[in-house]
Order: C-alpha cells, then sequence, then structure tokens
C-alpha cells in the first residue's frame, strides 16, 4: 500500500472512530436512544438512531419512567440547538478513549447482548447467513476487561466506555490520534433504514472529519464557496436556463445566454474532431424497442426507458445513440483501407431517472452527449485511443482543468452475469485500453465493477476550482455491439473482419458539463465561453447612436455584445455589467468620439485603455479564436 492509500485508509479509520464516539455521546445524553448504523463517508461519519420506539421497561433495567418516556406522541429525538451539545459531550469522552478491544462472538451471544434492538438483530442475522464472523468492538479506558463475562456481569450496560457490533477499522488510541479541533457534529437529518422507503424513518446525526483543524476549515470554505457557486442560483441569476413545471422535472431549458455557452463548446468539441478525420451524423431521438434488445440497452435500462406509441408501431426514445451509429455503419460496404471510420453527433437520449435524484443540469432527463463512435482493426485501437486522449487534453487544458486529473481503468466485476460478451473477448478489450494508458503515461488506476455492461473504460476524473472531483471524459473499448448486430467490413484476402467499436464523449453530458463549468468558472466565463463577450455602455443619449453602429460592427464579426440602452444612470449601467460577469465593458462618451477611440474596461483588470476600434476587434478575435 502506498503512502496516499494509507493515509487514506487512516482518515477512513478515523471517521469510523468518530462514528462510534458519536454513538456513545448519543447514548450518555438520550439513554433511550436505539443506534443502528454509524459508517465513514467522504467527508466525516453519520449515525442513524431510533429515538420513537416502545422498550419493554423490565429490559436492561429500565424503570417505568424511562418507559414512560417512549410511549409518548412527542419526539424524543435532538433538535439542530442539541447538536452543539453532543458535540460538546462527545469532546469530553475522547479524552477517556484510550483503545479499541474486539471479541468474536456466536450469534446466540450476539442475540443475548442486543435483545433489545430490532435493527442490530436484522444486521446479526444477515452476518450469520453469510457465514461471517461476528465482532463487537469496545473503546474506553484501556485497563477494562472486556470480555463476555464482564458483560453479563454488568446485565450488558458497561460502567466504563463503549461498545457496538462492528467489523472493525478504528483507530488504536482515539485519545492521542484524535486532534480535538479536527471534527464536528455537522447537521441532523432523516434517513430510512437500510436506505428503503418502505422502512421506518430515522433520525441521522451526521460529522464531519479531517486529520487537522486546517483540513476542516478548508473544507468548510469550500462548503461555503460551493453555495455561493451553485449553478442553480448562477443560472437563474445570470439568465442561462430555467425549468417550468409543465414540461417537467429533469428537462431543463436554456436561455439564449446559456445556448452561446453551449454551443461554443459543441463548436470547440467539433474543431477538435473533424481535425482527426470524424464525419458528423444525425440519428432520431426515437427507434424500435429491437434495436434496443439486440444491443442490450433495453435489459441495461429496464424501467428507465420512455415509450412512445404510434399509430400502428411503438417506439422507444434512445437511452444511447450507439446502436443507431451502429446501424450507419451496417449500410456501407467497408473495406479494410477505410478503417478507422469515424462519427460524430452531438445528440440528446433520454432516461427516466427518479424525480429525487433530478438536480439542475447535473442530473436531468435529456442528456445531449458529444457522442462519437469510432469503428477500427484491433491493430489500430491503440493509436486510436491516443488521439483521443490528445482531444481530451487539449479540451481541458483550454478550460482549465487539466491540472489535476487522473484516469479510472474501469474494469468488470465479478458478477460476469450483468456484462455481454465472453471472458475472451473481455480480457482482449481491457487489455487493449490498458496497453493505451501506459502507452499514453496516463495517471491511470484499475477499478473492478465500474465497466459499461459492454466493454471496459477509461473514465477521466477532473478537479474543479473548489477541488470536487468529477468524471467527465470517458473512452470505452467495445468489442460486443459489432458482434451483436453484426458488423464487418472486407480485410486484405477479400474475408470478412469484426471491427472493434470505441466509444468515446469528451465533455460527457453537455447539460452537466455546463453545470459543473457554470460552478468551476463562478459564472466569470473565459471570453471565448462568455454568452455576453462585450457590453458597450453609452455615457448619455447623444452616444446611444454610435454605441448601436459599434455593436453592429462587433456582431459582423461574430462576437457576442450588448448595447445598454436602458434609461438606467450611467453608474448602474457599469454596475451590472459587473454583476453580470461580463469580460470586456466599452464605454462611450464625449471625448472617445472625438478622438476616434473607446475607453475599455476588462472584468478583471479594470480600465486597459482607449483603443480604436480597429484596435478593439483585434484584441477581442485574438483572445476568443486562440481561447484564452
Amino acid at each position: 500500500m502506498n503512502s496516499e492509500d494509507k493515509s487514506a485508509e487512516m482518515l477512513s479509520y478515523k471517521r469510523h472512530t468518530l462514528a462510534h464516539l458519536l454513538a456513545a455521546s448519543v447514548k450518555e445524553l438520550y439513554p433511550l436512544a436505539m443506534p443502528t448504523l454509524g459508517p465513514a463517508i467522504d467527508n466525516g461519519f453519520y449515525y442513524d438512531f431510533d429515538f420513537d420506539y416502545k422498550i419493554d421497561a423490565d429490559k436492561r433495567g429500565l424503570n417505568a419512567d424511562d418507559a414512560d418516556l417512549n410511549t409518548s406522541k412527542k419526539s424524543n429525538a435532538p433538535k439542530e440547538d442539541d447538536l452543539a451539545k453532543i458535540e460538546k459531550s462527545m469532546k469530553k469522552l475522547l479524552a477517556t478513549w484510550e483503545g479499541f478491544k474486539h471479541l468474536e462472538i456466536s450469534k446466540e451471544e450476539a442475540t443475548e447482548i442486543f435483545a433489545d434492538n430490532e435493527y442490530k438483530l436484522e444486521l446479526i442475522n444477515e452476518i450469520a447467513d453469510k457465514g461471517e464472523k461476528i465482532t463487537i468492538y469496545y473503546s474506553g479506558p484501556k485497563d477494562f476487561d472486556f470480555s463476555i463475562e464482564s458483560l453479563k456481569s454488568n446485565d450488558y450496560k458497561l460502567p466504563t466506555g463503549f461498545f457496538d457490533l462492528c467489523r472493525g477499522g478504528h483507530l488504536e488510541n482515539p485519545s492521542k490520534e484524535i486532534e480535538i479541533d479536527s471534527f464536528k457534529i455537522s447537521r441532523i437529518a432523516g434517513a430510512y433504514w437500510r436506505g428503503d422507503e418502505k422502512n421506518k424513518m430515522l433520525t441521522r446525526i451526521y460529522g464531519l472529519a479531517f486529520n487537522t483543524k486546517e483540513e476542516l476549515e478548508k473544507y468548510e470554505w469550500t462548503v461555503e464557496e460551493a453555495k455561493k457557486r451553485d449553478h442553480k442560483k448562477l443560472g437563474k441569476e445570470l439568465k442561462l436556463f430555467t425549468t417550468s413545471s409543465l414540461i417537467g422535472a429533469g428537462l431543463p431549458l436554456l436561455q439564449p445566454k446559456g445556448m452561446a455557452i453551449r454551443k461554443a463548446v459543441e463548436d470547440y468539441l467539433w474543431e477538435l474532431h473533424k481535425q482527426k478525420g470524424y464525419d458528423r451524423v444525425w440519428t432520431p431521438h426515437i427507434a424500435k424497442e429491437e434495436l434496443y434488445v439486440t444491443s442490450g440497452h433495453a435489459a441495461k435500462f429496464g424501467d428507465e426507458l420512455f415509450r412512445v406509441q404510434g399509430k400502428d408501431e411503438s417506439f422507444i426514445m434512445k437511452p444511447m445513440n450507439c446502436p443507431h451509429h451502429m446501424q450507419i455503419f451496417a449500410d456501407n460496404q467497408f473495406s479494410y483501407r477505410d478503417m478507422p471510420v469515424r462519427y460524430f453527433e452531438p445528440a440528446t437520449v433520454y432516461r427516466d431517472e427518479k424525480t429525487g435524484q433530478l438536480a439542475g443540469l447535473t442530473r436531468v432527463r435529456s442528456i445531449t452527449q458529444d457522442d462519437g463512435h469510432l469503428f477500427c482493426r484491433t491493430t489500430q485501437i491503440e493509436e486510436e485511443v491516443s488521439t483521443i486522449v490528445g482531444i481530451i487534453k487539449e479540451f481541458y487544458t483550454t478550460v482549465g482543468l487539466m491540472s489535476d486529473y487522473w484516469v479510472r481503468l474501469s474494469l468488470r466485476g465479478d458478477d460476469k452475469s450483468a456484462y455481454l460478451g465472453t471472458d475472451e473477448v473481455w480480457e482482449k478489450a481491457e487489455g487493449a485500453l490498458e496497453r493505451a494508458a501506459k502507452e499514453n503515461n496516463l495517471n491511470y488506476k484499475p477499478v473492478r465493477g465500474e465497466a459499461a455492461f459492454y466493454g471496459p473504460k477509461l473514465d477521466f476524473m477532473f478537479k474543479d476550482a473548489l477541488g470536487r472531483e468529477w468524471q467527465l471524459a470517458t473512452i470505452q473499448c467495445d468489442f460486443n455491439l459489432p458482434e451483436r448486430f453484426d458488423l464487418f467490413f472486407t480485410n486484405e484476402k477479400g474475408e470478412k473482419e469484426r471491427p472493434v467499436v470505441i466509444h468515446r464523449a469528451i465533455s460527457g453530458s453537455l447539460e452537466r458539463f455546463l453545470g459543473i463549468i457554470i460552478e468551476h468558472f463562478a459564472g466569470a466565463f473565459p471570453t471565448w465561453l462568455a454568452p455576453v463577450q462585450v457590453k458597450i455602455i453609452p455615457v448619455r443619449e447623444n452616444h446611444i447612436e454610435h454605441a448601436k453602429k459599434l455593436a453592429t460592427v462587433l456582431r459582423s464579426k461574430d462576437i457576442r455584445v450588448e448595447c445598454d440602452i436602458s434609461d438606467e444612470g450611467f453608474g448602474k449601467k457599469v454596475r451590472a455589467a459587473k454583476v453580470d460577469m461580463i469580460p470586456y465593458t466599452v464605454i462611450i462618451g464625449d471625448k472617445d468620439i472625438e478622438a476616434g477611440v473607446v475607453t475599455l474596461e476588462n472584468r478583471d483588470k479594470g480600465k486597459i485603455g482607449t483603443p480604436t476600434q480597429e484596435e478593439l476587434l483585434a484584441i477581442l478575435i485574438e483572445e476568443i479564436r486562440n481561447k484564452k
């Protein structure tokens, strides 16, 4: 295990330890609370409790008053105002936690120990049915005799410390290894037991935990900054996109300014691909179910498919573009001299995602992929993957996301029934992608169980301005769909040869990518992406005509420009341009007109000069063309 993985493991142990500490503190403050589950998570930990249940007063020595508390209709659960109290209790208790001890126990012993906790009993039965070991872990003063005998003698209530049903993974000495200010209790929420809405709603208490106080503060800053950058908030303020209840959840509408950004991204993607021998194609939004049965998508997506009933036939709104592109290839008689054949199509696909999972632009039902499929020979895989990697690197360098990335080599999982194709085909595809990753010096890591159902992938993971990780570009190697659609070309011997299909998407979903870059740039887009690149502000009414003429000239050069001829005062117009985060503001007054110049201000640098119209054009065109 390398040092990075070891550090991550120790942080996970710390967070798991703190979940135990949270449960112990809650039990001290709320003796009737029933603990359920408490794992470590990406930014800390949580523990789920049942605060509202009835219990036999005779069990574990509870008196009648305790039992009465549980039969009241009023919830005994803590509120947001109680979180500080719980955190204070945790920090006090931490000083006494000198180590962890564990016992391996029988199912019968475990059932006796947790007799009054229906949630633990459910877990115990599952563990026993799997034939796994049942263990309980104690933390507290290290000199305490933690044994079955001591538990029984104390009627399963410890005089000191805390124990829980657990698989392990803790710090050896929490009191010394956990900085007192490196964690905090953050929020409270409702959560169904085991995430199933058919089960009882529990109370989930969340905590944040990092290695140091400084790391915790940095994370909290990131959270607050993320709220300011939220693409749903900025999208509304900057008039980039909207939603309509009449249209439906997960079906966003791009405003003119949002469409300007998307079009700039799409045009750039095509510019990168047409240089590499790709041809544009177009396919319809619906097809007969038979197409997706053949491809395997019908079984894969199941009830996520949108179905359309025609007068005589039934159709499906396409969940993927690849089966359509297979049909275009099949209609041609290609020879080995034509290979590779490369198709490019920014096309919208549709999936009926659950309403609760939808979020702005980052999780939608109408997904526009900058989709591409190329058909090649096995010997051409590594060269074609290298070409795609080059496109990915150029694109993400331009948008400022290439400085910190890694690549997940997504391989088939253990359940082979979830994937199409034979072991031989998968070994060939996975080997080809790994060789390509090595040849291109990619910072890659193999991960089992993340492959597409038809083939392995190279998934590119990028970090935005706040350090959040996003999976965006992907390259997928597929020997299965050509087999299922019986695709072939004629080789040098005049024989039929099966092509390999490489699926690739550079931005992934254009909707999701737009949501990510809104937050990455915090709405302050570089000039080439900005929905309005220049705002022209005439100082007074007699300057309006001159401003309009300049706007016409800029538009003729494909520069996105607005001319503010509103009745607002000059100062308000300038402030509005800054609020809208427009890259350049051109101010026109008497002296500018007399001198044949404009006053030019930059969003980041302030006033940068008084260029002539020709000099202004040169500045803007050069910056936009080079995508600075």
